[in-house]
Order: C-alpha cells, then sequence, then structure tokens
C-alpha cells in the first residue's frame, strides 16, 4: 500500500507538467486516441485553431475508428482517465481557456481564409472517401470486431480491479500528498495565463514601480 501511495504523487506532478508542455502532434491515431482520452491534455486540440485544423484532420481518416475502439476496451484507459482527472493537471489544462489570446486566435481564425480551407482540405480529397468505403476491409477494423471474440479482452476486464494502478487509485484520497499537489496548482499563477500576464512583465520590459502614499 506505502508503495502504491508514492507511485500517486509522482504521477499528480507530471501530469500537472504536462499542462504547460503538451507535447509534438501525435503522428498516429493510437497516440491521438491516448491524447484525447487524457484529462491533462485533451485541451489543447481547442485552444489553438491550428491544432484544431490538425485534430479534425486526425478525425477524418477512419483509421480512428480502430484506435478509439480497441482503447474503449482496455481497462487501463480508465485508470489512466481517472488518474488524470485526479491531477491538479487537469484543473491547470481546462483554466488555461481564461487566456483572452485564446478568444483573439479564434476570432483571427473565423477571418483567415486558411484555416477555413484547411478544415475543408479532407472533405474535398478523394483518397477521404476512398479510405472511408475501404474501411470495413480495413485489418485494423477487423481486428477491433474480434477482440470482442477474444477471451483475453474479459480476463483483463476481471482482473483490472486487482491490477496496481487500481488499487493505487483506490487509495489516492487517503494521500495527503494529492491535495497538496492540489492546492500548489491552484495558488500557481501559471494556472491562470490572465493573472501571469499581469504579475509578470514582458521580457526586457522595466518593472512597473509600486506607488507609494504621498508624504
Amino acid at each position: 500500500m506505502k508503495s502504491q501511495l508514492k507511485l500517486i504523487p509522482a504521477i499528480t506532478l507530471v501530469c500537472a507538467s504536462a499542462a504547460f508542455a503538451q507535447g509534438p502532434t501525435p503522428a498516429t491515431p493510437e497516440a491521438w486516441a491516448a491524447k484525447m482520452t487524457d484529462p491533462t491534455q485533451n485541451a489543447s486540440a481547442f485552444r489553438d485553431p491550428r491544432a484544431f485544423i490538425q485534430w479534425s484532420n486526425a478525425m477524418a481518416n477512419p483509421a480512428m475508428m480502430p484506435a478509439m475502439g480497441n482503447a474503449m476496451m482496455d481497462p487501463g484507459m480508465y485508470a489512466r482517465m481517472a488518474y488524470g482527472m485526479m491531477s491538479p493537471g487537469a484543473f491547470q489544462n481546462y483554466m488555461q481557456f481564461t487566456d483572452p489570446n485564446v478568444a483573439m486566435r479564434w476570432m483571427g481564425a473565423g477571418m483567415d481564409p486558411n484555416f477555413y480551407m484547411g478544415m475543408t482540405a479532407p472533405m474535398m480529397n478523394p483518397a477521404t472517401y476512398t479510405n472511408w468505403m475501404m474501411a470495413p476491409m480495413d485489418p485494423r477494423m477487423m481486428n477491433m470486431g474480434m477482440q470482442m471474440m477474444n477471451p483475453a479482452m474479459y480476463t483483463n476486464w476481471m482482473a483490472a480491479p486487482m491490477d496496481p494502478k487500481m488499487m493505487g487509485l483506490m487509495a489516492a484520497p487517503m494521500n495527503p500528498q494529492v491535495y497538496g499537489n492540489w492546492m500548489g496548482a491552484v495558488a500557481d499563477p501559471r494556472t491562470y495565463p490572465l493573472m501571469q500576464q499581469l504579475q509578470m512583465p514582458a521580457a526586457g520590459a522595466a518593472p512597473v514601480p509600486f506607488p507609494l502614499p504621498a508624504k
């Protein structure tokens, strides 16, 4: 039990840092599925119109269906989501929407023809429709359907409650350091982009003097 409790702070600290460093763009449908089911990172596709174009293009790929289907049949995915939701990184992830620059970027994208071209590019590509027509014959799609007849999948679900990750998850509410990490995230100026801009002057800018009372 002690080893499981020690596992939680490390996970929460890693997840917290993920809110500020979202990492590279996923290169495979499986990587997209993992990122979009991670509460500490899944908002990154909606904070930037350029990232949203990448996400929408990935969702237009029929290979996302078996990737998401296999992820939903994996009990480990739900454990990772639960760890992410209990992490302060999830709070920091969504608090980034308070940044006024997010609204400005979307307003700029609404007037940018390149944004609309990027969004409609998969619909104008004949290969997109060919891939969807051939999707039922895709081995990855067939493999996802065959998983329903795989006894190992049901064995994994039956053994999930005894998985050390699940046990560590159930022990997390008893770990005081989890709450300490949350308090640290709430008090961290980096959690609030607007507050960070108000408190920290731009690089090279002279600090604004605090007005002293008149004598």
